[in-house]
């Protein structure tokens, strides 16, 4: 990066979002006030799901590329960015009923404080809220952009289903889930700012920033749930290998451990077809003596470094900085 991006320490999400608090303000205000349901229920559970919301990582990400392309207010972009963040809340209610998950970031979900078949369809219903709203721009690339990514999304979740238990699945069909199911949600975020300031000239780096930035995102999320803090992530240790989730962690465990340790292999395999717990502790522990964490955190800083150097071709200003920041601040939770 250039001498201008630099930042002796991780900076906090606070202070990153301070840089579009303005505009924050608005877009969060605006996810709430897109609601228009007709239907009591499907308010009450929508808004149930939104106010259990995370950090508001992707509309922040909109947000800073408007306002890097072109420092003014923009309320069509504080839109774009709130239907981003209703897309995403809906994609966390259909997770949640596939997961059978109960609490997120210590909240009750909609299928546990519902019922799955509630939960489903008012997922169903951001999504299409979301599409609604979309063609009020009037922007067929913008639609384009959703629609595509939408269909990238889900076939993401789906390939995850697809090798759930299975401990054959491969680092590419890992990178090949994340970019669905994780990574492709980031690049609507980035790109869908260059096409409203009408600056496509943008759209590749942007692309390759929201693609690396969310790899490194899920890579790091994942290697969490082997060494993280359950507090801080709101689930337990070991929750994904539980799940039958493919992660890179286990993939790479398995690779290194099949002809160094049969046993082990052996016994991290059955772990992965059964999903069993009972012995939890000693799988975290298997896959940390084979060395797949070091392995994971080279790869998630690889996607990182990647997904800044994207950032030398957008103009340099402190909203570059920001998404620079927000690199630096996901790649600190590793420590």
């Amino acid at each position: 990066m250039t001498s201008t991006i630099k930042c002796p320490t991780a900076p906090t999400y606070t202070d990153i979002q301070s840089i579009v608090a303005d505009d924050f303000i608005i877009m969060d205000e605006q996810v709430f006030g897109s609601l228009n349901s007709k239907v009591q229920l499907v308010m009450n559970v929508s808004q149930h799901v939104i106010n259990a919301g995370g950090k508001r990582m992707r509309p922040l990400i909109t947000l800073l590329c408007s306002r890097m392309l072109d420092d003014s207010p923009s309320q069509a972009t504080m839109h774009l960015a709130a239907i981003t963040e209703m897309l995403h809340t809906a994609t966390l209610v259909h997770d949640d009923v596939i997961d059978e998950s109960g609490l997120r970031r210590g909240k009750p979900t909609a299928n546990a404080t519902w019922n799955n078949a509630t939960a489903v369809l008012v997922g169903d219903y951001l999504i299409a809220r979301a599409f609604n709203l979309l063609v009020g721009f009037g922007s067929l690339p913008l639609l384009q952009l959703f629609s595509d990514g939408t269909c990238d999304i889900a076939e993401g979740e789906v390939l995850q289903l697809q090798h759930q238990h299975n401990p054959n699945a491969t680092e590419a069909d890992y990178m090949s889930i994340i970019d669905g199911k994780t990574s492709r949600l980031f690049m609507m975020a980035t790109q869908g700012a260059a096409i409203l300031q009408n600056q496509p000239q943008y759209l590749e780096a942007l692309g390759r920033f929201g693609q690396h930035f969310g790899n490194a995102f899920q890579i790091i999320d994942d290697v969490l749930d082997y060494s993280g803090d359950s507090d801080t992530m709101g689930k337990n240790l070991g929750d994904d290998l539980a799940e039958g989730k493919p992660t890179l962690p286990t993939i790479k465990a398995l690779s290194l451990l099949k002809d160094s340790e049969p046993a082990s292999f052996d016994k991290l395999r059955i772990a992965v077809q059964t999903g069993k717990t009972d012995q939890t502790e000693q799988i975290i522990d298997l896959v940390h003596r084979s060395g797949a964490l070091e392995y994971c955190k080279d790869r998630a800083l690889e996607e990182t470094a990647l997904a800044q150097t994207a950032l030398e071709a957008l103009p340099d200003n402190r909203y570059r900085e920001g998404l620079y920041q927000l690199t630096q601040m996901a790649s600190a939770r590793l420590l």
